[in-house]
């Protein structure tokens, strides 16, 4: 491997940028979590993995802020702190997001149900916090952790460059996990997209499905079918700039400190966070209407004797010839959806 190049400056603007995405991160986390706390029928237990996988990046956001903040100049006792945490919180935010995906493989394509879903949920949490914990730990002890001259970060601290064996600690601690996941969430979120097409025009052939139904079927396929192809497609745009970088500090190229990638690299590697909350908060209509009552039910409403009309309260619909009120009638599309 060629001889490290020289350190990545950090101007106040990139900062700046960087702090900003791990605020957003932090907040979208805690939203999520917010939520699992206040509506309980909606903790699913693919919602459970999402709060799990929320802790992760809520940790991952902190810590990089720190180190962001601090833009260390050499392995000083906080630097290796903030890289341990950062690194444990990253590699589990790799396991549990591809816990989720497989988990919902499982649950709709196998069809897990039961006790063997016990079984996976607790093999995921040995696996998702377990494995981080035990490489963390490792690379702590053999001091392979500390200053980076920010060429495979933005400002924080992860692998020694000054390390021989940096190039495999780097894997271990983070590269190796994100690049099976580049392989994995798309495969299986595909699978699972296919599975769902296919049962979909099984039921439409064994079934006849009216035109309403037709029409509420196909609008929630199409938002599952958004949905299916985005969380991979965020994933590897937010995740793809850290392994630009990697590669080419790898390669010893000046192009690691171009101030787009360095960019880049820093919200990719804040902001899961906060891509997380746009996708199953803001963007999952149970959720987002909820959030939209309790933030109605927050703000002042106006006195009840303020809305009558001054004439006096209001009166009842005029009945027509037939007797029926004259209110507008709710087409089966407007009705309150389950």
């Amino acid at each position: 491997m060629p001889p490290p190049a020289p350190p990545t400056e950090l101007v106040p603007s990139e900062r700046a940028v960087v702090l900003l995405s791990c605020v957003l991160s932090a907040l979208g986390s805690g939203l999520l979590m917010a939520t699992h706390a206040l509506w309980p029928d909606l903790r699913s237990q693919a919602r459970r993995l999402l709060l799990f996988l929320s802790l992760a990046d809520l940790l991952s956001a902190a810590s990089y802020f720190y180190g962001v903040l601090q833009d260390f100049k050499d392995s000083s006792w906080d630097c290796v702190l903030q890289g341990a945490l950062s690194t444990f919180a990253n590699t589990s935010s790799f396991f549990w997001t591809v816990a989720i995906a497989l988990y919902l493989y499982l649950s709709i394509v196998s069809t897990a149900r039961g006790p063997e879903t016990g079984r996976l949920l607790w093999a995921f949490h040995v696996v998702s916090w377990g494995v981080p914990l035990a490489i963390t730990v490792a690379a702590v002890a053999l001091k392979k952790i500390g200053y980076d001259a920010s060429d495979v970060s933005v400002g924080w601290c992860w692998i020694n460059l000054q390390a021989e064996d940096r190039v495999l600690w780097m894997l271990l601690t983070g590269k190796l996990w994100e690049l099976l996941a580049y392989v994995t969430l798309p495969v299986l979120y595909l699978l699972i997209r296919k599975h769902i097409h296919r049962a979909h025009e099984e039921l439409s052939e064994y079934r006849p499905i009216v035109s309403t139904e037709a029409h509420q079927l196909q609008r929630r396929t199409s938002v599952a079918d958004k949905k299916l192809v985005l969380i991979p497609l965020i994933f590897i745009c937010l995740r793809v700039w850290s392994t630009v970088r990697f590669v080419l500090t790898l390669c010893g190229s000046p192009a690691v400190r171009m101030p787009v990638l360095v960019v880049l690299h820093g919200i990719g590697n804040t902001f899961q966070g906060g891509a997380n909350c746009i996708m199953f908060v803001f963007c999952t209509r149970a959720v987002r209407t909820r959030l939209l009552s309790l933030c109605c039910c927050c703000s002042p409403q106006p006195p009840a004797a303020a809305a009558e009309s001054p004439a006096g309260p209001p009166k009842a619909p005029a009945l027509s010839k037939t007797g029926e009120s004259q209110r507008p009638r709710r087409t089966p599309n407007e009705l309150p959806s389950t």
